[in-house]
């Protein structure tokens, strides 16, 4: 078996774990709450929501504590980005996302403030232990308001929270604890499993550890939200499917950042100035042209489906092509700025504009 097989198998094997390890953890942690008596309300809210973001979690802090900064940093922006562009592009693939939840007006605009925060942190080279409590103490501050405000509106909560539906007749304190720590286990061997195997593709072929969490990490810490989105797509359920990746972005940057930076202590952790000017601000442009899809008749269509697809694929040509020393690097470059970029722009501009006509005449 050739190195690069054998590293290949490796990353495909780590990410297996840790979408094995999550469900795990969801519903062992689940079990566990409804023996307690918790509200399935805030167990939608909180539970639900950490076990999509639990492979981020375990692989970003695995990579800090490997002195991977670069992955730990890049694993959260790459999953952002691929969180808005591919999960949510394609579940609008599937069916046509109707946007009209508290989730997606209460929590985009919030998921941007938390994106432009964290950009502003990471601005000086070094998120701090100081930014990484902030971004924790947020995270609280953010899932009392969520369980408080969600009983104002609890038809839509219903709809928009997963079903949780587990059977706890028989054995089910050691179902649910054996779940917990299998889940823990399995995503502790995932990330390890994953960061050896990133680590190793970057260095045989001389790549970048930021390249490889933007890209390769970052997608396969994703795969639960992209295979929860989906179903829930399928199922009709597409207030959840939204729901998944705002929740999953938001979780990203508050509590997997936050909880990185806080065990970094008075040494911090580096970050890449590749990403504070280029991947960080692409995240937040990201998050922000989604704002007149999300408006646009109270849905994303198949088109602006498509349209995210589109534009994640230009971003991994954006960062496959140096690797490949590409002699098109600069022409695929002076292409997305001179045409892309501009109509992109007067995209959203004009779908922007002609959403505030319609509030304005209605």
């Amino acid at each position: 078996m050739t190195p690069l097989i054998q590293t290949i198998l490796e990353i495909l094997l780590g990410i297996g774990l840790l979408f094995s390890g999550g469900e795990l953890f969801v519903q062992g942690s689940t079990a566990l709450a409804l023996l307690f008596g918790i509200p399935q309300l805030v167990i939608g809210l909180t539970i639900v929501s950490l076990g999509t973001s639990a492979p981020e979690l375990f692989v970003s802090v695995g990579s800090f504590f490997k002195s991977s900064d670069a992955i730990a940093v890049s694993n959260v922006v790459g999953s952002n980005i691929f969180n808005v562009l591919v999960v949510l592009g394609s579940s609008a693939l599937v069916m046509p996302l109707k946007v009209e939840s508290r989730l997606v007006r209460r929590d985009i605009p919030l998921l941007l403030a938390v994106s432009a925060a964290v950009w502003g942190m990471a601005s000086s080279g070094t998120i701090t232990w100081q930014s990484g409590l902030a971004l924790l103490l947020a995270l609280a501050i953010n899932t009392i308001w969520e369980i408080r405000t969600a009983r104002e509106e609890p038809q839509q909560i219903k709809e928009a929270e997963p079903e949780i539906n587990i059977d706890l007749e028989s054995n089910g304190w050691s179902k649910a604890l054996s779940g917990i720590i299998l889940g823990i286990i399995l995503l502790g061997i995932g990330s390890e499993v994953l960061i050896t195997g990133a680590k190793s593709l970057a260095s045989s072929y001389k790549w970048s550890e930021e390249i490889i969490g933007l890209t390769i990490v970052s997608a396969g810490t994703s795969m639960p939200e992209l295979v929860t989105s989906l179903v829930a797509a399928l199922r009709g359920r597409t207030d959840l499917a939204i729901g998944n990746v705002v929740g999953s972005s938001l979780l990203n940057q508050l509590l997997v950042l936050g909880s990185c930076g806080l065990l970094a202590g008075t040494k911090g952790i580096n970050v890449e100035q590749v990403l504070i000017h280029k991947d960080f601000p692409i995240m937040l442009l990201v998050t922000f042209a989604c704002m007149p899809i999300f408006w646009t008749k109270g849905r994303i269509s198949r088109q602006e489906g498509g349209f995210l697809l589109s534009l994640y694929l230009l971003y991994l040509t954006d960062q496959i092509l140096p690797l490949t020393q590409s002699t098109w690097q600069d022409e695929f470059r002076l292409l997305v700025i001179c045409v892309i970029l501009p109509v992109s722009i007067v995209v959203v501009t004009f779908k922007t504009l002609r959403y505030w006509s319609f509030i304005k005449n209605t």
